[in-house]
């Protein structure tokens, strides 16, 4: 009985994606879920800023804001915690919500993203805090562990001081929401956002005992995603506001220095995106495939879409459509069946969804050709 309900309620959920005029997959081809939704919680303004991973035994990790008096920002808000789901089976069924980081009233949490180190298997869950009673606009940057798959979470720890400079004390600065990334030789990587001095890595090569910065600002960039290419190099994709499209930079010295160049094939509103390895050769797979998900319109935050490039970033698909209505910020994670899960804000912020495919759905589309930098 509790199988057979368990399906009915899976399936249900399948028809709504189908039927609710914003979806554009074919409802037997994937899996559709809505995971925070403020209607289904009593009391939370909004939920908004997901992350999603894949822990190193194949369960997935759903974090994201728990907004309370309103759906406003860290600054805005008294009371933001982070908030996770968790899922055993590639996404079939979800734990309750579980509340992992609660402070005091006036004290708040936001923007998680995680790094899973595929050498320990810990997970890295990373935030931004507040004091608004006692230091507002001041941030702090911190983090918090689980070494069981995501059961259980350490204290907070905060690594302000090892990824910042002191002078940076009263900037707008934040690490960016969703995931970082870890390299082929065990260094854990990912992106803080300076507004006034320009998007900058840290860093850590003991698996997240210390952190350091790497400083060299670049720019143009706001929210933005690193990950490794296979010649070693480094390429990030960023959201800059204003242009319509995204930012690319990579790096062949280890972030000492950066070449930009915008990519006009990835129209973007200027909204956080997401971006991931699916495989490698030299993972020993058959191919390179980088997969990227974002709002592919040049003004709105709407028609949610997923591309894959085989050529490493230097060409995309023309991209499949996951959700035609208002989506914004997304997480992307390769689930341990080989499909790929996506967890992203969906109509005006009132719902965050979670959906599942296979690569098959993904390349039935061509590739798209533009004129590398190099060219």
């Amino acid at each position: 009985m509790k199988l057979f309900f368990t399906l009915f309620l899976l399936l249900s959920s399948l028809c709504v994606f189908s039927q609710n005029g914003g979806g554009e997959i074919n409802a037997q081809k994937i899996i559709y879920q809505s995971l925070f939704s403020s209607s289904q919680t009593e009391g939370v303004s909004c939920y908004r800023i997901p992350a999603l991973v894949t822990a190193l035994n194949g369960d997935l990790i759903a974090a994201i804001d728990e907004r309370v008096p309103s759906c406003g920002d860290l600054r805005m808000s008294r009371d933001i915690n982070i908030v996770i789901r968790r899922s055993i089976d590639n996404g079939n069924s979800w734990s309750e919500i579980e509340k992992i980081v609660d402070y005091p009233d006036g004290q708040s949490a936001s923007d998680p993203s995680m790094i899973v180190d595929e050498i320990t298997g810990e997970i890295f869950l990373f935030f931004n805090f507040m004091d608004l009673d006692n230091e507002k606009n001041i941030y702090y940057l911190k983090v918090v562990k689980s070494s069981d798959n995501g059961k259980t979470w350490t204290i907070p720890e905060d690594i302000t001081s090892q990824i910042t400079k002191p002078e940076w004390h009263s900037d707008f600065m934040f690490i960016t929401s969703g995931r970082g990334f870890q390299t082929q030789s065990g260094k854990l990587l990912h992106t803080l956002v300076n507004l006034k001095n320009g998007l900058h890595l840290f860093e850590s090569n003991d698996h997240g005992k210390t952190w350091a910065l790497i400083d060299t600002p670049i720019q143009p960039a706001d929210e933005s995603k690193i990950i490794e290419l296979e010649d070693g190099s480094w390429m990030i994709n960023s959201r800059v506001n204003g242009k319509g499209l995204r930012y690319v930079h990579t790096s062949t010295d280890s972030g000492k220095t950066w070449l930009t160049f915008a990519d006009s094939t990835l129209i973007d509103p200027g909204c956080n995106a997401s971006i991931l390895r699916y495989s490698s050769l030299k993972n020993g797979d058959d191919r390179n495939l980088l997969i990227f998900a974002n709002a592919n319109a040049a003004k709105e935050r709407n028609n949610l879409t997923v591309r894959v490039s085989y050529d490493e970033g230097k060409s995309w698909s023309k991209g499949k459509t996951v959700y035609s209505g208002e989506s914004a910020y997304s997480s992307l994670c390769v689930l341990a069946n080989g499909e790929i899960g996506l967890f992203f804000e969906k109509d005006d912020y009132t719902d965050n969804a979670f959906v599942r495919f296979s690569l098959d759905w993904l390349n039935d589309e061509s590739v798209d050709k533009r004129t590398s930098p190099e060219e």
